[in-house]
């Protein structure tokens, strides 16, 4: 049987997205889901073995992968330009891909790279490159006074945790008059992968507990919940479709400006949230936006006066900020619908 080019690039595609997963078994799930013999699906195997693409460890496959790290030291001025960095030990891993890639690249490197240099205060930071077929992961490693703390120290917070939760807005910045406070919230949107990991917290967008066991399963991050400082980890399919100026635009009015944001719920309430005072602390800084979605996936259950202070308190003092609660669940449609006609 004769297969058009395209279609045997979707059975290597499954076969090592299959592989990527768990590497289990994959030339009987590939013959299974492609209605092709065994010998066929361990042809496209084998292939992919002699090109070194992947490998097979015992009684699985593995992705072939390569890796670097560097040592960049403040004193010895490797730790001034972002765009010099990138140029001298990301391109060349980044080059041969479509332009959409390569601008994901450029700008999420360099935005988290000048983070490093501007605000972290660490002498050293390493830098971390793992490459196989299907992606690329950065990691950006500092031993300086840590992300979280630092907005924790600026802001006046009472906890890390309010400091984390406060990066899901975006337009946080503890140097206005030389940063706009967007990178974070831009580059955790455009990859693949993406967390923030300081004084054993995590700021991430995937849900927390994919993401810790993500980061636990990967062999140099085990240790992230003792690490000193901030570690930026970034991952992008090396095939993605993903386009900068998209993504953009789904938080920007017509002129351009940041306006809208999405805060994932869940991410930021390890159980549900209850009070007004962890209400109020989520809405601040909401008064900068024009909208905002509220995204209560995996929320099963609110407070009244949380619910009350947002949809109600926050909203009658906030004309111009609209809220758009979203992935609201019957029972939590019925608390806010509750709040919203309560008489005061």
């Amino acid at each position: 049987m004769s297969f058009t080019e395209e279609k045997r690039n979707q059975i290597k595609r499954y076969i090592l997205e299959k592989i990527s997963e768990d590497g289990a078994n994959v030339a009987k799930r590939t013959a299974e889901t492609f209605d092709i013999s065994l010998n066929t699906a361990y042809r496209y195997i084998h292939e992919m073995e002699d090109q070194k693409i992947i490998k097979k460890d015992k009684d699985k496959y593995g992705l072939v992968e390569i890796s670097e790290t560097f040592v960049l030291n403040r004193l010895r001025g490797e730790l001034r330009d972002e765009d010099l960095i990138y140029e001298k030990y990301v391109s060349k891993y980044i080059m041969e891909f479509p332009d959409n890639i390569q601008k994901i690249w450029q700008y999420s490197f360099m935005e988290m790279m000048n983070n490093a240099i501007d605000h972290s205060e660490a002498e050293v930071v390493m830098l971390s490159i793992f490459q196989n077929f299907v992606s690329t992961t950065l990691l950006i490693d500092d031993v300086g006074i840590g992300i979280f703390r630092k907005i924790k120290d600026f802001y006046g917070y009472e906890l890390l945790d309010d400091a984390v939760n406060e990066l899901f807005k975006g337009k946080l910045t503890t140097d206005s008059n030389n940063h706009s406070g967007e990178g974070i919230f831009f580059t955790s949107r455009v990859l693949d992968r993406f967390a923030a990991i300081s004084d054993g917290k995590i700021f991430t967008h995937d849900k927390y507990s994919e993401a810790v066991r993500n980061l636990e399963d990967t062999r140099a991050l085990k240790d992230w919940k003792h690490r000193k400082g901030t570690l930026i980890y970034m991952e992008l399919s090396n095939f993605s479709k993903k386009n900068l100026m998209e993504v953009f635009n789904m938080f920007s009015n017509i002129d351009g400006g940041f306006t809208r944001t999405h805060i994932p719920i869940k991410n930021i309430y390890e159980t549900y949230p209850v009070s007004r005072s962890q209400a109020k602390r989520l809405c601040n800084r909401f008064e900068k936006f024009q909208e905002i979605e509220l995204d209560f996936d995996g929320i099963t259950e609110i407070g009244q006066g949380f619910a009350h202070e947002i949809f109600v308190v926050f909203q009658k003092s906030h004309k111009n900020t609209k809220l758009i609660p979203i992935n609201v669940s019957e029972n939590l449609g019925k608390m806010i619908n509750h709040v919203k006609h309560t008489i005061n």
